[in-house]
């Protein structure tokens, strides 16, 4: 690809392909597939760590449109399954595509800046593959599943916190006070606050701050996990452009949910009054 087209074009492809395919083939195998990539075009170092994080932050928000995504998909989904929202495997979609795919467009077109010259000579971040056998590939696949088997427990067992407490916290303060997903596990944060007691715009806005600011270490999200694993990505490398990136994606989104989109509504519905 880098050869038949312009390296920019390349990872704005590489970047926008597997966000918006990563709710399909799960953020897991995406990440799997972008690490393969980064390990064969041949950047600087510095290219390589800085097209991998931008690429992240595209899985991670890609992944949540379905619930074969990612645990925070799988977990969002089956908590509001029920009345008054009846969650079905489009419902994330239909809530939060709207926001997520120009997103994911937004951080292709960025990746195509942060690039240097491919260099043949420089072998990046390179990672020694290791042989896998089927035993091993099921069970990591056990694993996820009683993951998120425990984390929908877990969930269960929030109930009466959700029902006390976070009914009661306005959307623009869960938005913010998501960002502590940089930190622990989003899908874990989603399964303790997200319930059918919220309104949808305390859903929307609590899943987008969750989204959003787990790109931002390591810990935050599984592609990071995976990604900074493979290739020897350090904590203070990541989070170098990790932190500076989701704090201005926090902000555009902040604008954009709650300084723009109140605007367009009020307008819409004067217009149609």
């Amino acid at each position: 690809m880098t050869n038949a087209l312009s390296l920019k074009v390349t990872a704005f492809i590489l970047i926008a392909v597997l966000g918006l395919v990563s709710s399909l083939i799960s953020a897991i195998l995406a990440a799997i597939i972008l690490v393969e990539i980064i390990s064969a075009i041949h950047l600087s170092r510095k290219s390589e760590i800085d097209l991998t994080i931008i690429a992240c932050f595209s899985i991670g928000l890609g992944a949540a449109l379905t619930p074969l995504g990612e645990p925070l998909s799988t977990i969002a989904v089956s908590k509001l399954s029920g009345p008054p929202y009846y969650a079905g495997f489009d419902y994330l979609i239909k809530l939060l595509g709207i926001y997520i795919v120009p997103g994911i467009l937004a951080y292709g077109i960025l990746g195509m800046f942060f690039l240097g010259k491919a260099d043949p000579k420089d072998h990046g971040l390179g990672y020694e593959k290791s042989n896998e056998t089927l035993k091993d590939v099921i069970l990591r696949a056990v694993k996820v599943y009683v993951f998120i088997a425990a984390l929908v427990l877990l969930g269960d067992g929030f109930k009466p916190l959700i029902f006390e407490y976070f009914t009661q916290v306005p959307s623009t303060i869960l938005f913010w006070v998501n960002m502590v997903s940089a930190i622990l596990d989003n899908a874990t944060l989603a399964a303790a606050e997200v319930g059918p007691a919220l309104t949808e715009s305390q859903i929307k806005s609590a899943l987008m701050g969750l989204l959003i600011s787990g790109g931002m270490l390591i810990p935050g999200n599984i592609p990071n996990i995976i990604s900074a694993s493979k290739l020897g990505i350090t904590s203070k490398e990541w989070a170098r452009l990790g932190v500076p990136l989701g704090l201005a994606s926090m902000v555009m989104y902040f604008v954009i949910l709650f300084l723009i989109e109140p605007i367009i509504q009020s307008r819409i519905a004067f217009i149609l009054n």
